[in-house]
């Protein structure tokens, strides 16, 4: 397996979804970084479970530092964090042993792994993964936001239910995200829940679009060719196995696009600096970002664990079989899978700062 992603620093991810821990370890991380812990804790709510709809496994998240934080500041060694698994349940998975789960890694990693991976809760593959990524993202967000940089995420579409895209008005006020039960621009609690309500009546679930939204970036972000800006979020972005697509600013919709259409045209504004009439181009050109505002999104697939039969094999007959999913799963992560986009773009973006601006650029003491 393949756990670790950066260039200057160094995410390493480990456990498994029903394994007796989880965690991260971040090396080569500067020193002096605050751990804001009320950050962590925000964080990491907005992961866990907290819906009527929502699965009822709720893990506690109860996290420890166990290397590389001192006095509440990184101490240049590896930043270590676990978490344990306390609210586990394997009966359901010990029944369909040998029916692999549409959409899932059960069937891919059994052939790769030669079935010693452990299968339960899907394992490494898991959602619960995530968490200790959330921890690290929510130190480096801090970080970030200390720099004056600013990084929003919020749900863009959920089943038939649309939010405002930053993409086509830039004087969008983003501070009201946080304040909605469910992350968006205008206020969808009520639309948003139904939607998810009437998927779990109908033992289904549906999927969205996340976009994110990175300012006052300086120009320079992005290592072209294969380490350029998109490349590298894309790369970590694609580590969440429900993320099946992604796309910068017009993205797709450039195939509907004149060259007139599609390009961000320079001028200066009135303080001297650099700006585009428009940002079709997500604030990114030749993978090097351009001062603009970098947009996103991502699109998440519906959780494949829904409670309807569905066709499968039986590994053990070697017959066509059917399985009816049991357990604690989610009619939508869309929303608990926010978090963890804006967690991961923090890793990434401050990643690229470290080559731009140096390891002492972010020591606070």
């Amino acid at each position: 397996m393949s756990n670790i992603i950066g260039n200057n620093i160094k995410l390493l991810v480990f456990g498994e979804s029903h394994g007796p821990y989880i965690g991260a370890s971040l090396d080569n991380v500067p020193a002096g970084i605050k751990i804001d812990y009320e950050l962590i804790d925000n964080f990491l709510s907005k992961r866990r479970p907290s819906k009527k709809s929502d699965t009822k496994r709720c893990e506690k998240d109860e996290y420890q530092f166990i290397s590389g934080v001192k006095d509440g500041y990184t101490t240049g060694s590896p930043l270590t964090v676990i978490i344990p698994n306390k609210d586990i349940d394997d009966t359901n998975y010990d029944k369909n042993r040998s029916l692999p789960r549409p959409s899932h890694a059960d069937y891919t990693s059994l052939m790769k792994y030669h079935g010693f991976n452990d299968t339960r809760g899907g394992g490494h593959f898991s959602g619960r993964i995530t968490a200790s990524i959330v921890i690290i993202g929510a130190i480096l967000y801090s970080a970030l936001k200390d720099k004056g940089i600013s990084i929003n995420s919020h749900i863009l579409k959920i089943g038939n239910v649309s939010d405002e895209n930053y993409l086509n008005n830039q004087n969008i006020d983003l501070s009201n995200i946080d304040k909605h039960n469910y992350p968006t621009i205008k206020d969808l609690d009520e639309e948003i829940n139904a939607s998810i309500e009437l998927a779990k009546e109908n033992n289904d679930s549906i999927g969205g679009i996340i976009q994110t939204i990175i300012t006052n970036l300086p120009v320079g972000l992005g290592e072209p060719m294969f380490d350029s800006l998109e490349s590298s979020l894309s790369k970590a972005l694609f580590g969440i196995g429900a993320i099946k697509g992604i796309e910068f600013g017009q993205g797709f919709n450039f195939a509907n696009l004149t060259g007139k259409e599609a390009n961000d045209e320079f001028y200066y504004d009135i303080n001297g600096e650099v700006k585009t009439k428009t940002n079709n181009n997500g604030g990114i050109n030749g993978g090097i970002s351009n001062g603009m505002p970098v947009i996103f999104n991502c699109a998440v697939k519906p959780t494949p664990s829904i409670s309807k039969a569905q066709n499968t094999i039986n590994l053990e007959t070697k017959q066509n079989d059917v399985i009816l999913i049991e357990g604690r799963h989610d009619p939508s992560i869309v929303r608990r899978i926010n978090i963890v986009i804006k967690a991961i773009s923090s890793i990434i973006i401050f990643d690229n700062l470290l080559i731009l601006k140096g390891y002492d650029y972010f020591c606070t003491k």
